[in-house]
C-alpha cells in the first residue's frame, strides 16, 4: 500500500517541506530572534561568571554560543551576553537601532569563536541569526522611542549598580582558588578597582585572577560605553503639546467637551496628540515603557473619531508601541474595538453627581451632614471660585500649599489629572478652599488660614470634573467632604449642573461582593481587592464617593491581547505615579524641573517668572 504526500499544484515539493525550507514567517522573525538573543545572552552571562557552566556537561552547549572563546572566554561571554540581553527587547519590538547593533555584534562573536575556539558550530549559529536579520531587515523598521539625555544618567547608575552586584558574584564564585579569606569589604573594593581596570586586594591562584580581572573590566567598559552612547545619541524629546496643538484641542473641547468628563485632561502638556485627517477629532497619549497609552475618549466630533484612531494605530505601528486606552467610556470603548479589533475590559466606575438631585437631607446623607456641621462649628469656612477670579498672590499661595501637602515625592495622575493649577489658559477651572481663622495669640501657618484645596476642571459648559484634593495634615478630618458639599452647593451660582468626582476602580465587584448571595469567586475577588486597598485606594475611594449618592458611569481599558495586560498595567501605574522608576534625590528633582520647563514652554514669560519665584 502506498501513501501519497500532498504537494503543491504541480506535485513537485510537499507543502510542509517547502515551509521548513522556506524558514520562519517574516512577521515572526523579530520575536524569534529576540527570544534567541535572550537565551544566548543568559547562557553567555552564566558561562562568563560560573566555571561549572564552562567546564561541566553544558560545555558543548556553551561552546556554540557567541562570546565563549579562548582565554578571554569569561570577559567576552559576559560582554556579549549583556549586550544581547540589552538588544533582545528592542529586536522583539522591531527597532531599527537594535537591528544595526545585532548585525555588528553577531559577526564579531562568530569571528571570535572561530579564532579562539575553532568552533564551527558556534560560527554557524551566529551566522544563521545574522542571516535571518539581514534577510528580513525590512521587518525591523520601527522608529526610536521618545527619549532624553537623562537616560544616560539613569543608565550610569543602573548599570553601575548591576555591575557592582554581578561583580560581587564573579569575585565570590571561586572560593577554592581564593588566597586567604577576604572579607566582604575587600570583595567590594576589589570589584570597584576592577571596574576601572585595576587590581584589587583579593588574590587568586592560577589564571583565575586574569578571568576575574577581564570580567570586571568588561563590566566597567560596558557601563561607560552604554552611558556615552546614550549621552551623545540624537535626542528624541519627551512628548509634549505644542502651543498650536493646545489651541486646536481647546477649540475641539469648546464644541464637543460636554461629551466626556475627562476631555479637559487631554490638555496635559506632557502628552502628545494625533489628529484625524479632517482635524475634527484627536487622540492624546503618552508613551510609557513601550506602551502608547491614551486616556479617556477621543476629543472632538464622534463621526471623526475613526480617523483619529487610525492615526493613533499607525503611529503605534511605526514605533512598534503597544497600543492601549485607559478610562474610556462605553461609547468610546465600542468605537475603539470596532475600528481596531482591540478588546475591552471594564476597569471601574466614575462617580457623577447631578446637582439638581443633590441634597444633604435624608437618612442616606446623615453621616456627611453631621460631619459638615461639626467642621463648620469648629470655625471653618469655604470659598468656591473660578480661577480667573483669584488674585495672583492667592493663586501662588494655593500652588505652594498643594505642593507642600502632596503626600508623595511624585506628582500622581495621568488619565484624570491636569498636573497644574492656575494657568492663565485655565481660567474656567474651579478652586474650592477651606479656611480657618487663626486662634487668638496663635502664630499663622505657612499658608495663612488655608487648610484644604479642591481643584476642578471644566466639563463642557455646565459641568466640572474633580482633578485634585489636598489638605493640611494638621486640619480636622472631613475637609474633603466639607469642600465637596460646598462645591456642589455653589454649582448653581457658577452655572454647573453635573460634577464628576473620583474614579472607583472595580466598584461593581466591591459592591456585588458584599451583598447577600454573592458567590465564592466574587467574594474571593472582593477579598483580594480589599487586601490590595492597604496599599492602593480601591475600597476607600469607592466608599468615599458612595457617600454623595452619585450615579455610576463605567470606564474601560482597551488593549490588543491578554498577554499585553501585565505590561499595560505596569505602564498605567508608572503614568499615574504609583511606580516611580526615575532617579532618586536631587537628580530626580532636576528631571522634574526639566519636564516642567518643557511643559510650560509656551506659557507667557510673566507667568513663568512668577512660577520660578
Amino acid at each position: 500500500m502506498s501513501v501519497r504526500i500532498d504537494g503543491d499544484k504541480n506535485g513537485s515539493v510537499p507543502t510542509r517541506v517547502r515551509k521548513v525550507l522556506g524558514g520562519p514567517r517574516a512577521e515572526s522573525v523579530p520575536k524569534l530572534v529576540g527570544t534567541a538573543c535572550t537565551i544566548v545572552g543568559l547562557l553567555d552571562v552564566a558561562a562568563g561568571v560560573f566555571d561549572r557552566v564552562r567546564h561541566s556537561r553544558f560545555h558543548t552547549v556553551s561552546e556554540v554560543l557567541p562570546g565563549t572563546f579562548g582565554p578571554f572566554a569569561a570577559a567576552v561571554a559576559l560582554s556579549a551576553g549583556i549586550l544581547l540581553l540589552l538588544l533582545a527587547h528592542g529586536l522583539k519590538r522591531r527597532k531599527r537601532r537594535a537591528w544595526r547593533a545585532a548585525v555588528v555584534l553577531l559577526p564579531i562573536g562568530a569571528v571570535a569563536q572561530f579564532w579562539y575556539r575553532h568552533s564551527v558550530v558556534g560560527v554557524l549559529i551566529s551566522l544563521v541569526l545574522l542571516t535571518l536579520l539581514v534577510r528580513h531587515r525590512s521587518e525591523f523598521n520601527a522608529l526610536p522611542d521618545p527619549r532624553s539625555r537623562w537616560k544616560a544618567v539613569a543608565n550610569f547608575f543602573l548599570m553601575g549598580a548591576s555591575s557592582l552586584g554581578l561583580g560581587l558574584v564573579i569575585v565570590s564564585v571561586h572560593p577554592h582558588r581564593t588566597v586567604g579569606n577576604p572579607s566582604i569589604v575587600d570583595r567590594i573594593q576589589h570589584v570597584m578597582y576592577g571596574l576601572f581596570g585595576f587590581e584589587g586586594p583579593v588574590e587568586y591562584q592560577g589564571k583565575t585572577s586574569w578571568t576575574v580581572g577581564y570580567s570586571l573590566g568588561a563590566l566597567g567598559l560596558l557601563t561607560a560605553v552604554t552611558t556615552i552612547y546614550l549621552a551623545f545619541r540624537p535626542e528624541h524629546p519627551a512628548a509634549r503639546l505644542t502651543e498650536d496643538d493646545e489651541h486646536k484641542l481647546r477649540d475641539l473641547l469648546a464644541k464637543h467637551g460636554a461629551r466626556d468628563s475627562l476631555g479637559h485632561f487631554a490638555l496635559r502638556r506632557d502628552k502628545a496628540v494625533v489628529f484625524s485627517p479632517s482635524g475634527k477629532a484627536a487622540v492624546t497619549y503618552r508613551v510609557v515603557s513601550g506602551v502608547m497609552l491614551a486616556s479617556g475618549d477621543p476629543i472632538g466630533d464622534v463621526e471623526a473619531w475613526p480617523g483619529a484612531i487610525e492615526r493613533f494605530m499607525d503611529e503605534a505601528k511605526a514605533h512598534s508601541w503597544t497600543p492601549a486606552v485607559v478610562g474610556c467610556s462605553e461609547t468610546g470603548g465600542e468605537v475603539w474595538t470596532r475600528e481596531t479589533g482591540l478588546d475591552a475590559l471594564e476597569l471601574g466606575d466614575e462617580a457623577v453627581v447631578d446637582v439638581a438631585d443633590f441634597s444633604l437631607s435624608g437618612r442616606a446623607m446623615r453621616n456627611v451632614r453631621q460631619m459638615v456641621k461639626r467642621i463648620e462649628r469648629n470655625g471653618y469656612e469655604t470659598r468656591v471660585r473660578r480661577v480667573r477670579d483669584l488674585s495672583d498672590g492667592e493663586l501662588e499661595r494655593i500652588r505652594r500649599a498643594a505642593e507642600d501637602w502632596r503626600g508623595t515625592d511624585t506628582e500622581r495622575g495621568f488619565s484624570m489629572a491636569l498636573g497644574r493649577i492656575g494657568d492663565p489658559n485655565d481660567g474656567d477651572c474651579v478652586i474650592a478652599t477651606a479656611h480657618k481663622a487663626d486662634e487668638e495669640g496663635a502664630a499663622p501657618g505657612p499658608f495663612g488660614d488655608l487648610k484644604a484645596i479642591l481643584h476642578f476642571v471644566p466639563w463642557g459648559k455646565d459641568g466640572m470634573s474633580l482633578e485634585m484634593m489636598r489638605r493640611d495634615r494638621s486640619a480636622d478630618p472631613g475637609m474633603n467632604e466639607l469642600l465637596i458639599v460646598a462645591s456642589l452647593q455653589a454649582c448653581e451660582k457658577i452655572g454647573v449642573r453635573q460634577v464628576s468626582l473620583n474614579f472607583a476602580m472595580f466598584r461593581s465587584a466591591l459592591a456585588r461582593g458584599e451583598k447577600i448571595g454573592a458567590g465564592p469567586v466574587l467574594r474571593l475577588w472582593r477579598g483580594l481587592l480589599v487586601f490590595l486597598s492597604r496599599w492602593f485606594q480601591i475600597e476607600s475611594l469607592y466608599k468615599f464617593n458612595a457617600k454623595f449618592q452619585p450615579r455610576w458611569e463605567p470606564r474601560f481599558m482597551v488593549y490588543r491581547a491578554h498577554a499585553d495586560l501585565p505590561r499595560i498595567g505596569f505602564a498605567v501605574m508608572q503614568a499615574e505615579g504609583f511606580v516611580n522608576l526615575g532617579l532618586p534625590g536631587p537628580l530626580a528633582r532636576l528631571t522634574r524641573a526639566a519636564r516642567r520647563d518643557r511643559a510650560c514652554a509656551h506659557v507667557p514669560p510673566k507667568e513663568r517668572e512668577m512660577r520660578a519665584a
